[in-house]
């Protein structure tokens, strides 16, 4: 049998995986076509390029603004294979010598060796050789912020320094430098904290933890062929998109041309990892003995949930929700208990959280020991869940409705996260909008769905931001009025951007920023707000509003019901996947077809606002006491 780096990650998740692919064990034996091969790295390519589609708020809290599936993975490939096609570019800069890439996995170099009658290979995104090294550099379609991000300092509260030094576009951990001065930014204690982050798998190290599987082949096939003088020259880099990066706008034969930007930063960046992969191997030493016997057993039997199930990622394994999470309840489970990361303390004073709560049968949010519940949110939940009510602050929804200033700018825009920067002024992974709708409440409850509503789509896949900007700001004074969206953050960061990209409309952008104001706010929380507004102790920790349909969250899709009988199932879009779907396919689309797509994104863009203007108006009258049904 042939296992490829993929199968090593997904079949070492745990024992039932192997079972559940129905390997039988005659196939020990047997190999693998290429294209075989190439179907499950294609599997594992789209994958990770889920990582980036979502947006990170102000607040800190990820908000996904799309439900990812195939057909915008598949709209988005072409630009992950720029990100292939740059990183070996760039490589031959930054290392010199010749870089083997290609679009193609069976072009690519390949590694393999065989153990225990089982051959183990991989393909090499791009093996890098100069005189003196082997480079091995694994492309992925993410940036270098989450690991520029881990930062350590000497005190708390004092400045935080970054545990990776760049040089010559590679960046080094600064605790692996010579005669680096480390313990003038921090001390050695802090920074092996933040640096232990890089050999969590199933967090921030997965990506490292796919090139360390790549090593440990690589180095099988060096031992197995008597190569093993080798070893010391190879070095292990993951290449990724530079945050940094800023396009200027240059093209050529019609393309965007990535040279270095005004500050010398190229488009890729490499960090070492070399000694991280080298702690890794012997997790994976292990690990593949536990494989081996996984493939002997096929033993398909009920095991445990845990952090290799990946709940919730973009890495949460494919049988999770069809086998092995399908008796976790759809609605009001026990994970659906708001903001709960930490979990319940047990009598014995020990902590019970995530899918340990699913383990010990704790299926329901009612299933959790009453006597396990002590934060106030949590006892409302319950409380409506148990007896089918409603929880209302109104005199904190009322007080906070007086705060909006009139005419309320019901705002949403529609983006495109596209890995590589397609405009002037952009970087990797923007939120580029294409698309806004725009709905104007003069009064409370005064807008008109069709003539109180402005729409801009952009008519061609060019640059049409400007244009947007100048619509924008014709239908809205930022000196007045109230910046109202449904996680308002969104919004407020795409106008911030603008105003970065555009400085000569920064003043009046930036004055609508200022005046932002999230639907969630009325109906979960926000602690400062309530507090300049005279709220004080419990009421500054418990939410506004809750009833069981939100089921934990108070996202649009559960919210919107609630409220309204407004529903997206009869429209052509009905989801941000599928209108980042539609603009992606604009050139592929007849004059006809077209036309009736971009009727549809204007559609569904206006029933995200109206749907903002309904939940408001209906919100007025549940606290004046009129029933809402």
């Amino acid at each position: 049998m042939a296992i490829t780096k993929t199968n090593f990650i997904n079949y070492t998740r745990c024992q039932r995986y192997v079972a559940l692919e129905n390997i039988e064990k005659e196939k020990l034996l047997s190999d693998i076509s290429f294209e075989e091969y190439q179907k499950e790295e294609q599997e594992n390519y789209l994958e990770e390029l889920i990582e980036s589609m979502g947006e990170m708020s102000e607040d800190g809290s990820y908000q996904d603004k799309v439900n990812v599936i195939n057909k915008q993975l598949e709209a988005m490939m072409p630009y992950y294979k720029k990100v292939e096609e740059e990183a070996g570019r760039i490589s031959e800069i930054t290392f010199g010598g010749k870089s083997t890439y290609a679009n193609k996995t069976k072009d690519q170099t390949s590694f393999d060796f065989k153990e225990n009658n089982i051959r183990y290979l991989c393909y090499v995104d791009i093996f890098n050789e100069t005189e003196k090294e082997i480079n091995i550099i694994e492309v992925k379609a993410t940036t270098s912020k989450k690991y520029t991000d881990l930062q350590a300092s000497i005190k708390r509260g004092e400045k935080k320094y970054s545990i990776f030094q760049k040089k010559n576009n590679i960046y080094y951990l600064k605790g692996e430098i010579k005669d680096y001065p480390l313990e003038q930014e921090m001390t050695y204690e802090n920074y092996e904290k933040e640096k232990n982050k890089l050999l969590d798998k199933y967090e921030l190290g997965k990506y490292i933890y796919d090139l360390a599987v790549q090593r440990f082949i690589i180095e099988g096939e060096y031992k197995e062929s008597n190569h093993t003088h080798l070893l010391p020259k190879v070095h292990y880099y993951l290449a990724v998109l530079n945050q940094n990066y800023i396009f200027d706008g240059e093209y050529k034969d019609g393309q965007p041309n990535y040279h270095k930007d005004e500050k010398k930063e190229e488009l890729i960046t490499f960090f070492s990892f070399d000694t991280i992969t080298k702690e890794y191997l012997k997790i994976i030493t292990k690990e593949q003995r536990k494989l081996e016997e996984n493939l002997k057993k096929l033993d398909a039997s009920k095991c445990p949930l845990g952090e290799y199930c990946g709940y919730k990622k973009n890495t949460e394994c494919k049988y999770f929700k069809a086998v092995c999470g399908n008796h976790i309840p759809e609605k009001n489970s026990s994970l659906s208990y708001i903001r709960n990361g930490f979990g319940f303390l047990k009598e014995d004073k020990t902590k019970i959280k995530g899918l340990e709560l699913i383990n010990e049968n704790y299926l329901n949010l009612l299933d959790v020991p009453e006597d396990w519940i002590k934060r106030e949110n949590h006892k409302i939940q319950r409380e409506c869940t148990k007896n089918h009510t409603q929880f209302i602050h109104k005199e904190k929804i009322r007080a906070a409705l007086k705060e909006l200033e009139y005419p309320i700018y019901h705002l949403d825009f529609e983006t495109f996260p596209c890995p590589v920067p397609r405009f002037k002024g952009e970087w990797p992974y923007i939120q580029s909008p294409f698309e806004f709708s725009l709905h104007i409440e003069h009064s409370p409850g005064e807008c008109d769905k069709e003539k109180d509503n402005i729409i801009f789509l952009a008519d061609t896949m060019e640059d049409e931001r400007e244009e947007m900007i100048i619509q924008m700001l014709k239908h809205i004074d930022p000196e007045k009025g109230t910046l109202f969206a449904q996680n308002v953050a969104f919004e407020k960061a795409r106008i911030k951007e603008m105003a970065q990209i555009f400085p000569q409309y920064k003043e009046p952008l930036m004055k609508l920023y200022q005046r932002g104001f999230d639907l969630i706010w009325l109906l979960d929380n926000k602690k400062e707000f309530y507090s300049s507004i005279g709220f004080k102790g419990k009421e500054l920790e418990t939410m506004n509003f809750y009833d069981e349909r939100l089921s934990g969250s108070f996202s649009i899709k559960k919210t919107l019901p609630v409220f309204s009988d407004l529903s997206y199932k009869d429209l052509t879009i009905q989801n941000g996947t599928e209108a980042i779907v539609e603009y992606a396919n604009y050139k592929k689309r007849s004059k006809e077809e077209l036309q009736l797509k971009k009727e549809a994104l204007k559609i569904y863009c206006q029933q995200d606002t109206w749907a903002m203007v309904e939940i408001l108006n209906n919100l007025r009258e549940l606290v004046n006491e009129k029933v809402v049904n």
